[in-house]
Formats: C-alpha cells, sequence, structure tokens
C-alpha cells in the first residue's frame, strides 16, 4: 500500500522512535549515568514541519498506525529544503520567517543515491499508431533528476519498519561548463538552480503564474518518481506480467495534490508497455482510492488546461482522453441532458478552462471516502451527489484518527502512566483504545481523581513556564486553560473566539468587584496558529488577538480572572506541551465546514472539554462520550 501525500507534518522523530521500539526506559537510564536528562536531549531535535496542518499530520498519523499494524505500507512525498515557516510575531503582527530545517543535517535520513529517476516537463509530443491505439513519443523535454531519501518509520513493538520516501529534485548536469568559459557564471549553474526550486519549499505562494507552475511542478515530480519507483519493485518480482498490478499495489490519494499520478500510470502504461486503452485504463482504475478533505467547493483544486499543456503536453492529451470515455458514458446514461454532462465533465468551460482535479480523482478511483460520517454524507449530498448516483457506493466514510503513542503516551506521560496502572499495562490500550472503556469505573473512585488532578497541574505548569519563556506573559495555574489552536482560518472561527473574550471581558469590568469572584471562574483564553502568508483577513485575526491580549493582560482592576495569550510558532512539538495541560477546547468551525477535524481527538484523549460545533469528527466524539 502506498500513501501520496504532498505533507507529511513528522515532528520530532526520537521519543517516537524510542517509544516504539521500547527503548525509552532504556535510554534514559544511560543518559543519567552522564549526567544528561532525556527530555533535554529530545528538545535538541529540529521539528520536521513538512506540512501545513491537519492533512500533514494525519498522513504522519497513518504512517505510524500502518507500520503499527503490521502492514506494508510506504509513504511517498517531497523532501522540501524548507518547510512550513517560521511564526514570530513582531508588534502584534505575524512575521514568517524560513525554516531550513536541513541545516544541523537530518540524522533519521538515509540518502539513496542509487534510487534516482529521470522526470520530464515541457517539450512536445509525437504520436503515431500502433496495433489500433494511438501512442505517443515526449521529445525535447527538460529533464531533471528525482532522488530518493528514506526515513524509517517503526511501529509499536513490531518486528519489520516501513518507510517514508520523500523525493528531492537534482538537475541532470550540475555545471555548463562552455558557459563558464564564455564568462556567464550564472548560465553556468541555471539548470542546477531551477531543477533544485522544485523542492526547495513546501506551498511556493500559488498568486503568481510562476508560483502556480512551480507548484503542479512539485507534483507530477514526485508523482512521477513514486510510479516509477513501484513500477521498478513490482516488476522485479513479476517481469512483464501486469494481471496482478492492481491486487499488488493500492494507491491512496491524499486530497488532490497528487492527483496527476493518474494519469502518469497510465501515460507509462500505454507510451512505454505498449497496452490496450482498455488494459491500461483497468489497471489505474483498480489501482486508485482517493481522500476528499473538505466539502467547500471554492477549496477544490483546479488546474489551467494551457497550464498543463505547457507543462506536461502528453499528459493534457490523455485527460482528454479520459474525459471523451467518461462523457460517452454520461451521454448513455443521460442521453438528453447536455447540462449535467457538462457539470460532471472533468473540463470546466469558461473563459480560461479548468481541469477539475477532484473530478479527475473520483473518475480515475474505485473508492472515494470522506474524512467523517458526516462530512461523507455531505459529499454524497452536495458537491459529488451527482457522482454518487452515477457510482453508487462508491464514496465511503473513514473516519480519520491520530496515533495515540504520539499523542497520549509521549505527549503526556503522567497521564499515560495513570491509564496503565488503573487497567493493567500500558500495552493493554496503546494499540487498542477501546480498552480505555475499563476506566469508566475509576471516575468515582477519589484516588483516581485526585491523581488525574495532579496530573494536569503538572501538564498546566510545563504549558506555563512554555508561556513565559515563548511570550513573557505570566499566566495563574488555577485558572481554566481555554485553547484553541489550528491554522488561522475564517471558517475556523478564532474571530468568534476573540469576540467572546472581549465580551467576557466587558461583562466581567460591568460586575461589581465584591460580586465577580462569585460569578466567573478565572480564565486562560489560549489562541495559536499560523495564517499563510497571503490570506490577509487570517493575518488581521491574529493583530486583533494581540491587541485584546495587550488590553486584557494589562489591566490590573480585573487580576487573574482573565488572561489572554496568543501561542507564537505553533508546531508538533509545542502542540505536544500545550494539548495535554488543557481543560476547555475549542473546536468551533462553522457547522458543515469542518470535514473531520483531529485536533479534536488530540484534546479530548488527553482529558479535556470540547466546546465545539456539531461538525466533522465533533459528531462521532460526543456519541462516544456524550
Amino acid at each position: 500500500m502506498y500513501y501520496f501525500s504532498l505533507e507529511f507534518l513528522m515532528g520530532r522523530m526520537m521519543q517516537n522512535m524510542l517509544v516504539n521500539i521500547d527503548m525509552e526506559d532504556h535510554y534514559k537510564k544511560a543518559l543519567m549515568d552522564i549526567g544528561y536528562k532525556l527530555e533535554d536531549l529530545y528538545e535538541e531535535e529540529v521539528d520536521a514541519a513538512l506540512g501545513n496542518g491537519g492533512l500533514g499530520r494525519l498522513a504522519a498519523c497513518f504512517l505510524d498506525s500502518l507500520a503499527t499494524l503490521e502492514l506494508p505500507a510506504w509513504g511517498y512525498g517531497i523532501r522540501y529544503d524548507y518547510g512550513i515557516f517560521k511564526q514570530m510575531i513582531k508588534e502584534g503582527k505575524q512575521v514568517e520567517i524560513p525554516d531550513f530545517w536541513l541545516k544541523g543535517g537530518n540524522p533519521w535520513e538515509i540518502e539513496r543515491s542509487d534510487v534516482i529517476y529521470p522526470v520530464n516537463f515541457y517539450g512536445r509530443v509525437e504520436k503515431y499508431y500502433d496495433n489500433g491505439t494511438e501512442r505517443a513519443n515526449w521529445v525535447d523535454c527538460q529533464t531533471v533528476m528525482a532522488q530518493a531519501y528514506d526515513t524509517p518509520v517503526p511501529g509499536y513493538n513490531t518486528y519489520n519498519t516501513n518507510n517514508l520516501r520523500l523525493w528531492r529534485s537534482r538537475p541532470c548536469n550540475e555545471f555548463n561548463f562552455d558557459s563558464f568559459n564564455q564568462g556567464d557564471y550564472f548560465g553556468a549553474i541555471s539548470e542546477r538552480q531551477s531543477a533544485e526550486y522544485i523542492t526547495s519549499v513546501l506551498y511556493p505562494n500559488d498568486s503568481s503564474p510562476s508560483g502556480k507552475e512551480l507548484r503542479l511542478k512539485q507534483q507530477y515530480f514526485f508523482c512521477s518518481a513514486s510510479i516509477r519507483d513501484i513500477i521498478r519493485r513490482y516488476k522485479k518480482n513479476h517481469g512483464n506480467d501486469w494481471s496482478q498490478f492492481a491486487a499488488k499495489n493500492q494507491i491512496q490519494l491524499n486530497d488532490t495534490h497528487p492527483a496527476i499520478s493518474t494519469i502518469e500510470l497510465l501515460r507509462i502504461l500505454l507510451d512505454e508497455e505498449r497496452m490496450t486503452y482498455a488494459q491500461a485504463w483497468q489497471i489505474v482504475h483498480n489501482t486508485y482510492a482517493y481522500t476528499n478533505h473538505t466539502v467547500l467547493p471554492e477549496a477544490l483544486e483546479k488546474w489551467s488546461v494551457a497550464l498543463i499543456q505547457r507543462l506536461l503536453p502528453r499528459h493534457m492529451d490523455l485527460i482528454y482522453l479520459v474525459n471523451h470515455f467518461f462523457i460517452e458514458k454520461l451521454k448513455q446514461k443521460y442521453p438528453n441532458d447536455g447540462e449535467k454532462v457538462s457539470r460532471m465533465s472533468l473540463i470546466e468551460e469558461g473563459d480560461e478552462k479548468k481541469v477539475r482535479m477532484a473530478y479527475l480523482s473520483i473518475v480515475c478511483s474505485h473508492t472515494v471516502n470522506g474524512v467523517a460520517a458526516l462530512h461523507s454524507e455531505l459529499l454524497k449530498e452536495t458537491i459529488f451527489s451527482e457522482f454518487n448516483a452515477l457510482y453508487p457506493g462508491k464514496i465511503q466514510n473513514k473516519t480519520n484518527g491520530v496515533t495515540p503513542r504520539r499523542w497520549l503516551h509521549c505527549c503526556n506521560p503522567g497521564l499515560s502512566e495513570l491509564i496503565s496502572e488503573s487497567i493493567g499495562s500500558v500495552d493493554e490500550w496503546i494499540t487498542d483504545l477501546d480498552n480505555l472503556q475499563q476506566l469508566a469505573g475509576h471516575a468515582t473512585n477519589p484516588a483516581f481523581v485526585e491523581q488525574f488532578r495532579k496530573v494536569k497541574r503538572a501538564n498546566k505548569e510545563r504549558l506555563r513556564a512554555w508561556v513565559k519563556e515563548h511570550t513573557g506573559i505570566d499566566i495563574p495555574l488555577d485558572s481554566l486553560y481555554d485553547i484553541q489552536v489550528k491554522r488561522i482560518h475564517e471558517y475556523k472561527r478564532q474571530l468568534l473566539n476573540i469576540l467572546y473574550v472581549v465580551y467576557r471581558y466587558l461583562t466581567i469590568k460591568d460586575t461589581p468587584r465584591h460580586e465577580r469572584a462569585q460569578k466567573f471562574v478565572p480564565r486562560v483564553v489560549m489562541i495559536g496558529g499560523k495564517a499563510a502568508p497571503g490570506y490577509y483577513n487570517a493575518k488581521i485575526i491574529i493583530e486583533l488577538i494581540n491587541a485584546v491580549s495587550r488590553v486584557v493582560n494589562s489591566d490590573a482592576d480585573i487580576g487573574d480572572l482573565l488572561k489572554v495569550v496568543f501561542l507564537p510558532n505553533y508546531n508538533v512539538s509545542s502542540a505536544q506541551i500545550i494539548i495535554p495541560a488543557s481543560e476547555l477546547s475549542q473546536h468551533i468551525s462553522t457547522a458543515g465546514t469542518e470535514a473531520s477535524g483531529t485536533s479534536n481527538m488530540k484534546f479530548v484523549m488527553n482529558g479535556c472539554l470540547i466546546i465545539g460545533t456539531m461538525d466533522g469528527a465533533n459528531v462521532e466524539i460526543a456519541e462516544e462520550i456524550g
């Protein structure tokens, strides 16, 4: 099984590796003997932030889970030089700092100079017929090389270790000696630079034509190399017998970013392996499955036909070919409904023709899934309703999840220990969370409740120290910690949260001092997350939160009844400190807009209450916990 994702938000790896191979205690003791604390060593590791948010973190959790379940699965993605930016707050505003996470090297990766594939761009197509099938030679291309870097992914207490293979772009020729000799020093290395740009940055700003082109290049680059790698591995065992390919290789598309890989596989089968279209299509369709991550129509990826035509001319031909057969099928089923055919076409007509990548993913896959029960139903009823009617049963639900190794055992050792003592041992629950139901009987046990309180307080002390170090703000310990951490986005409604804080502040101010202690529980409201560099409204929301924080925190009249903190540079490592300390957690996206959410699972797993809309996975969490 292969998981294709443009993002893998892996975070720090050392603790997770040690826990999964059951060596953490041995390391602790060994380091103590020479005067070091293992926790301090963990802090030295760089956060591998090759992702943006939930989608990339989900990919990382899946890798841990697949390895733990001992399923033969690899992740495929891009080894970016610069991950998601570091966020600094200056004068209340977000400032983006490049995150060159590789400056100290990466001890976890294995550079594979022996695993390298050519990837082509641009050029032109020369068509010819072969036994009645139209084939093509793709010529005059610009070629870059894709080199593999492997990161081992150990499962919890397993014999085998899976792999995450990330691709780095390299030039075909490092150096043009003729240009150099003629005094054109920049020209001598220009090929190298243009090749290396492809994997330099996670999500280049695509508001310009060149940014769009670079992003599509990234997508095709990693898809092409990954497909080549899978085919090589298959052929090693099966030669030219393609009858078993789909049975031996399943590819999961994490959103539409890797959708072009479906057409790349089709191209190789037609033009290089010389199959008929029917044979090639059968293999492609039986190999792929697609995960959708949004119900917002405006968030569905579309690429300009002109851009694909220029960058990947043969792929555009094949998209038209797939669309031709698809439209023929639609015309047979809906003979007099031209409007429906045009609505469902893979090509969106208009001033600028575009390819609808979500539709391409649906047509090329045997199964499509949403990421929470509500989301999957909304897909069937709204944006993909016509596809649901055409392919009954094709759209399924697979609710997202998180790994309890990192998000409970590693980040909250106190709670992990308490659970293990209460129900037997860590192995009772760490690979089977259903067994946590055994804790229900302890809810009324005063000793257990007291121990739980102690754990929560220790976690709050750790967060208090972190907040002081990173913001300079002193927050009281005897206060409810009310937390909202996620990407800053209008639909996630950080604005609603901060307006509520203003309301709460004004209500406290309007209440006579002698009545305040009876009416208000002291509360520290913490909001954290990054705004996309070009997302003006999200950046303004961060500014507002910091402005409210300044006013509230400097008002001696209300003292410790209310504090407001913006948590800077939210990432996997800070999440592991923030989440265990939470008592209230806000998941208040406009209902019907959050596909699933996974931080809600992390928070509730660490013993806090959710304040949330009935949206995404909140619905299923409420069914489980009341």
